[in-house]
C-alpha cells in the first residue's frame, strides 16, 4: 500500500514537472512570490513521500529554476543599467533636497518656539515684576548666552583650522560634534533661535567646505589608493555617497587612460605581447574599482549598475583599441594564429570578472566577431589558394603523411593512410585552421562559420581533383581549374578518390572534432555510457558529415562519368555503342560465334584493372570500392536505358532489330550480370534495369511479327557462355578437349520468357 501511494506521489511529481517545463519563467516563479508561501510547508508536500532518486530530481529541478531565475534577474539588470542610475542619481538629488527642507523646518521651528518663549517670557515679566527687577533677569541671561555663544566661537574657530589643516577625520568629528549640540540646543532651548540658525548655516556650510575638498583630493592623480578609497568613503559619510562613487571610477579611469598611454609608448609592435599588457592592465584595473566600490558603497543595486556601466565602457574602448592596433591588421593579413591568442588571454581575463558579476564578454563579442571573421576568411582563401597552387604539380601518386608538422603532431595522421602531395598539405593546413579556430570557438561560438568554411574550401579541392580528370568539362568552364595537373592512368584518378574519401571521411572530421558542439557535456558533469556515440551522432555532426560525403560523391560520379564516355564513345567523338552493333548481325548469312560484344569486353576489363588498384588503395573501406564498381557499371547501363536515339533505330528503324541482334543483346546484358554478380557490385537498381531493356528488346523484336522464343536459348545458355567469356578473358580458362562437349553456337528453344514476365 505504501508504495503504491509511493508511486502514485512520484507520478504526480512527475506530471507537475512536465507541466511546469511549458511554462514560462515568470509562470513557474509565481508559487513562490505569493504572500502566503511557505517554504517549509511545501518541500513537505513535495518530499513526504519521495523516495531517494525522487529528492534527487526536484533537487536538479528546484536548481535548473534558480540558474533561470539568476539569468533572468541579470538580463534585466544588464537591459535597465541607464535607467538604474538615473533613478539612483534623482535619488540622490531628491536626498540632498530633502535634507536642506528638513533643516529649514528645523530653523522656522526653533523661529516659532522662541518666538512663543519670548511672548510667554514677557508676560511672566509683567505678572511677576514685583518679584524680580530687570537686572536680575539680564545677569541671568547674559551669563547663559555668554558660555553658549563662547563654545560656539571656539567652535568655529577650531574646525576653520581643521579644514585649513586638511585633518579630515578630526573636522568630521567637530561637525558631528556641532550637530550634537545644536540638535541638544534645539531640544533644550538653550540657543535663541537666531543663534542655532547661525550654528546650523555654519555647519553645513562647513560640510560642504570638508566635501569639495574630498572631491578635489580624489581627482588628484597622485592621491594613492589608500588614500582614495579613505576620502571616497569620508565624502559618503557626509552624505554625498552618489557623487563619492562617480569620482572613485573617474579616478580609475583617468589613471586607466594615463597607464595605457605609457604602455602605448613603451611598445614598437601591437602583437601578442602589447594585447596581453593592454588586457591585463584595463581589467585588473576593472577588478580594482569593483573591489573599492564593494568595500566602500557595499552592494547597493544603484551604485553597482553604475560600477557596471562603467566597466562595459571601459571594455569597449579596450577592444576598440585592440581592434584597430591589433586584430586589424592581423585580419587583414589572415593571421588567425595571432587573432586567437589575442582574443583567448582577453577572454581569460575578462572571465575572472564574472564572478564580480561583471560579464563582460558580450562586449568583446559584439567588437572582436567582426574581425575574427575577416581572419577566419582571410585563412580559408589562403587555404584554397595554395590548394590550387599544389594540384598543379601534383603528380597524384600517394604517400605517407610526413611528420614533424604543428598539424601532424597535435591531430597524428593515421600510419596506414596514403594521400597526393596536395591532399596532405590540404589536410595540413585544415588541421592548422581547426586547431587556432578551437579557442575562437570557446570565446565567440565560432563552430558554425569554422566547419562551413572548411566545408567550402574541401568543395573547392574536390573541384580541383574534378578537374583533373581527363575531359573534364569544366576544364573549359573555369579557366582558373586549367592549371591542374591531369590524371592521365587510372591509379591516378583513382588516387583522386583516395584523397577525397580520406579527408572526408577520417581527416577533416577528426581534425574538426575539437569544435563540434559536445551533446550532453552541459547538463551534467559525469560521464555516462554512450555519450561519445552520442556526440558523434547529433544531428549537427551527422549533417556536417554527409555535405562533406556529397562533395566526395560528385567526385565518384564524375569518375564513373568519365570512364563510361570513354567506352561509349571513341576520341572523335562517335559513337561505339550503338544499335548498329546488333541489327547488322542479321545482315550476314552465317551464324557467328557467341561471345560478348567487344565493348563489354573492354568494361568487363577495366572493372577488372580498378577492381585491382581499388582494392589496394581503399584497405578497410571495401564498402566504398564496391559503390564505386556498382555506379560505373550503372552509368554505362542506364546510358543504354536512356538513349532514345538507340532505341528509336531498334524499334522502328528502317532495319529494325532481328533474333540474331536480339540474342547478342541479351548475351551481353547477362554477361555484365554474371561479371557483377560475381564482383559483388551487382546492385538491385542495375539487376532491374538490365531485365527492363531485355524485355523492352524482345518486344522490339516482336513488333516486326516475329516469335523470339522460338529462336532464343535457354537461360542456362546465356550464363554458361558468359562464364566461358569471363574465364578467357581473365585467362583461367582451359577448352582444349572439353570445348566439343557442349556446342555454344547450338542454342535450344529458349525459356527467355521469364524476362517478358518481369
Amino acid at each position: 500500500m505504501e508504495a503504491r501511494a509511493r508511486g502514485s506521489m512520484s507520478s504526480s511529481i512527475g506530471d507537475s514537472a512536465e507541466l511546469e517545463a511549458n511554462l514560462t519563467l515568470s509562470d513557474r516563479l509565481k508559487v513562490f512570490k505569493g504572500s502566503t508561501f511557505d517554504p517549509e510547508a511545501y518541500v513537505t508536500s513535495k518530499c513526504q513521500h519521495m523516495n531517494e532518486k525522487e529528492t534527487k530530481h526536484l533537487t536538479s529541478y528546484l536548481v535548473e529554476l534558480k540558474k533561470a531565475s539568476a539569468e533572468e534577474m541579470r538580463k534585466s539588470v544588464y537591459a535597465n543599467y541607464a535607467a538604474f542610475i538615473r533613478t539612483s542619481k534623482e535619488i540622490s538629488a531628491l536626498e540632498g533636497q530633502l535634507l536642506s527642507m528638513r533643516n529649514l523646518l528645523s530653523a522656522q521651528a526653533a523661529l516659532v518656539h522662541g518666538l512663543a518663549d519670548g511672548v510667554h517670557i514677557s508676560s511672566l515679566c509683567a505678572d511677576d515684576a514685583d518679584e524680580l527687577t530687570d537686572q536680575d533677569l539680564y545677569n541671568m541671561d547674559n551669563k547663559q548666552l555668554s558660555k553658549i555663544e563662547t563654545w560656539v566661537v571656539e567652535f568655529f574657530d577650531r574646525l576653520e583650522v581643521l579644514l585649513a589643516e586638511k585633518r579630515v577625520d578630526e573636522s568630521m568629528a567637530a561637525l558631528e560634534e556641532g550637530r550634537r549640540v545644536a540638535m541638544e540646543a534645539q531640544e533644550q532651548r538653550t540657543l535663541s533661535p537666531s543663534t542655532l540658525l547661525s550654528l546650523n548655516n555654519e555647519i553645513k556650510a562647513k560640510r560642504q567646505e570638508l566635501a569639495d575638498q574630498l572631491a578635489e583630493a580624489i581627482g588628484q592623480p597622485s592621491t594613492r589608493a589608500g588614500e582614495l578609497r579613505s576620502a571616497v568613503l569620508a565624502l559618503k559619510k557626509l552624505g554625498d555617497g552618489s557623487r563619492a562613487h562617480t569620482l572613485l571610477l573617474k579616478s580609475y579611469e583617468r589613471r586607466l587612460q594615463a597607464n595605457i598611454q605609457s604602455l602605448r609608448g613603451s611598445n614598437t609592435s601591437y602583437g601578442v605581447a602589447f594585447a596581453a599588457a593592454l588586457s591585463q592592465l584595463v581589467f585588473s584595473t576593472i577588478a580594482q574599482a569593483a573591489s573599492d566600490s564593494l568595500a566602500v558603497v557595499g552592494e547597493d543595486p544603484s551604485y553597482s549598475s553604475e560600477l557596471v556601466t562603467w566597466a562595459v565602457k571601459q571594455a569597449e574602448s579596450f577592444a576598440l583599441l585592440l581592434k584597430r592596433h591589433t586584430l586589424a591588421s592581423s585580419a587583414a593579413a589572415g593571421s588567425l594564429r595571432v587573432t586567437a591568442e589575442c582574443i583567448q588571454l582577453c577572454a581569460s581575463h575578462c572571465s575572472s570578472l564574472e564572478s564580480r558579476g561583471l560579464a563582460l564578454s558580450p562586449v568583446l563579442l559584439k567588437h572582436f566577431r567582426p574581425g575574427v571573421e575577416q581572419a577566419l576568411t582571410g585563412n580559408l582563401k589562403r587555404i584554397e589558394q595554395s590548394s590550387a597552387a599544389l594540384a598543379a604539380s601534383d603528380d597524384w601518386s600517394l604517400a605517407y603523411t610526413p611528420t614533424g608538422s604543428r598539424a601532424s603532431s597535435s591531430t597524428p595522421t593515421a600510419p596506414h593512410l596514403k594521400l597526393s602531395i596536395s591532399a596532405q598539405r590540404f589536410n595540413s593546413m585544415v588541421q592548422e585552421f581547426l586547431e587556432d579556430a578551437g579557442p575562437l570557438d570557446e570565446a565567440l561560438q565560432l563552430d558554425g562559420i569554422a566547419l562551413d568554411g572548411v566545408l567550402q574550401v574541401f568543395n573547392a579541392y574536390v573541384d580541383l581533383l574534378i578537374n583533373a580528370l581527363p575531359g573534364s568539362a569544366e576544364n573549359e568552364e573555369n579557366p582558373v581549374h586549367r592549371i591542374v595537373r591531369i590524371a592521365e592512368t587510372e591509379s591516378q584518378q583513382t588516387a583522386l578518390l583516395v584523397n577525397a574519401l580520406l579527408l572526408a571521411d577520417e581527416l577533416i572530421p577528426r581534425s574538426a572534432s575539437r569544435i563540434l558542439p559536445q551533446g550532453g557535456t552541459s547538463q551534467s558533469t559525469t560521464p555516462r555510457r554512450g555519450a561519445s556515440s552520442d556526440r558523434q551522432n547529433r544531428p549537427e555532426q551527422r549533417e556536417w558529415k554527409k555535405k562533406l560525403q556529397r562533395s566526395v560523391d560528385r567526385l565518384r560520379d564524375s569518375f564513373c562519368r568519365q570512364h563510361a564516355l570513354e567506352l561509349i564513345f571513341t576520341e572523335e567523338g562517335e559513337v561505339r555503342l550503338s544499335s548498329e552493333i546488333y541489327i547488322l548481325m542479321d545482315e550476314t548469312a552465317e551464324e557467328p560465334e557467341w561471345f560478348p560484344s567487344p565493348i563489354f569486353q573492354e568494361l568487363f576489363a577495366k572493372l577488372t584493372r580498378i577492381s585491382t588498384i581499388v582494392s589496394d588503395m581503399f584497405v578497410g573501406r571495401e564498402r566504398f570500392a564496391t559503390i564505386l564498381l556498382m555506379r560505373l557499371t550503372e552509368t554505362v547501363i542506364l546510358w543504354i536505358s536512356d538513349d532514345q536515339s538507340f532505341w528509336e533505330e531498334m524499334e522502328t528503324g528502317d532495319k529494325p532489330l532481328g533474333p540474331l541482334g536480339l540474342q547478342q543483346f541479351y548475351l551481353d546484358m547477362e554477361f555484365v550480370m554474371i561479371f557483377a554478380s560475381q564482383g559483388r557490385y551487382l546492385s538491385r537498381n542495375l539487376h532491374q534495369v538490365i531485365k527492363n531493356i531485355i524485355a523492352r528488346a524482345i518486344e522490339a523484336v516482336s513488333a516486326t511479327g516475329l516469335d523470339p522464343y522460338t529462336t532464343l536459348p535457354e537461360e542456362e545458355w546465356f550464363a554458361e557462355v558468359a562464364q566461358i567469356a569471363i574465364k578467357m578473358l581473365t585467362g583461367k580458362g582451359n577448352f582444349g578437349g572439353n570445348h566439343g562437349e557442349r556446342d555454344v553456337t547450338s542454342p535450344s528453344v529458349s525459356s527467355a520468357k521469364s524476362y517478358t514476365s518481369n
